[in-house]
Order: structure tokens, then sequence, then C-alpha cells
């Protein structure tokens, strides 16, 4: 066997010399601790990017529900950069209830307020008209300063929510949608 090897190498040449492989080992050492701080840096980025795509997917669903509600609007009743408050339909028995109707049941009017300050955003159902009062349910948390609302006209409302970085840095995320209300043509 030994001698077939020999044939095709040819005489001269009968294999690796040591410092050839001692070379090729320092190399492959230095290429798989690469890899390893590599491996290492993704591994400990994950949890962090992980959170941050869950924070943005909360706040996207928060607005999606906001502006789907502001869109069946009837009248803005208070707008400040930080709370919007409007009359709208709901699914609830009552206004500030959590108990739905029946599917066959319409949906009632009520006075939706959302307020977001001190990184979260809450939102607050009462009966038509009231302005105050209520039980406030967090729907979002987490924000940045920069939201809140925007009002272009008397019957269009910019919701801007601003999520931070999760590592801690000054990059954020901001989310932005708008809607007008519908309804507003109908409210008298």
């Amino acid at each position: 066997m030994w001698g077939a090897v020999r044939r095709r190498l040819g005489d001269d040449e009968a294999g690796l010399t040591l410092i050839e492989l001692l070379v090729a080992a320092a190399m492959g050492v230095v290429l798989m601790a690469g890899v390893v701080t590599v491996m290492v840096g993704a591994l400990r980025a994950q949890p962090k990017l992980s959170k941050g795509a869950a924070n943005i997917q909360t706040a996207r669903f928060a607005l999606e529900r906001m502006t789907r509600e502001l869109r069946n609007g009837f009248s803005v009743g208070e707008a400040k950069p930080n709370t919007v408050s409007f009359e709208t339909y709901v699914r609830h028995s009552t206004c500030g209830s959590n108990t739905l109707r029946g599917p066959t049941q319409p949906s009632i009017r009520c006075q939706v307020r959302y307020t977001c300050e001190s990184g979260s955003c809450v939102r607050i159902e009462t009966n038509a008209g009231v302005l105050s009062g209520g039980t406030p349910v967090t729907v979002v948390k987490g924000l940045g300063a920069g939201t809140g609302f925007n009002y272009p006209s008397a019957t269009y409302v910019k919701v801007t929510l601003v999520i931070p970085s999760s590592g801690g840095g000054s990059d954020s995320t901001t989310i932005s949608d708008g809607a007008s209300l519908r309804n507003a043509t109908l409210a008298y």
C-alpha cells in the first residue's frame, strides 16, 4: 500500500513536514477561535433582538387597534399631543365593560380615550360624551419620547409610537399611522 502512495506522489515527496503540519494546525486553531467568537456574540445578542422584535409587534398591534377605533369614530372630544378622546362604536355590553356583545347584537356608542405618557399608552372607555372617569387599561408599555397624537384636520388623527432600542442605544424605532373618522359626517 505504501508503495502505491509513493509511486503516485513520486519518490521525492513522502508527505508533510513537521513545520507544515504545525502551521496548518495553528491556522485551524485561529480559524476556529474566530468562528466561536462570532457564535458567542450572536448568542448573547439574541435575547435583546427577540425582546426588541416583541416590543415592536406589541406596538404594531396597539397602533392597529387605535386606528381601527378611530376609523369608526364620530367626533374628537379631546385633542392633545398625548391624549385623544373620541366617540366610537364598541362591541361591549356596556361602556367600560369587558363583556362582549353577541354576534347578532349591534355595537354601542361609547367615549374612548387614549393617553400616552410615562412610557405607556392606556385606553379608557366611558359612556358617550363623558370625558373623565373610567378604568384605564394599559394597551402598550415601554414607549419612548415622541409618542403621541397629531391632528392635521378636525377628522384625521395621526398616532406615533416610539419604541426605544432594546440594547439601550440611542437608536429607536418609530411606527405611525393615522385614520380619518369615517362616521364624522353622521354625528350631527
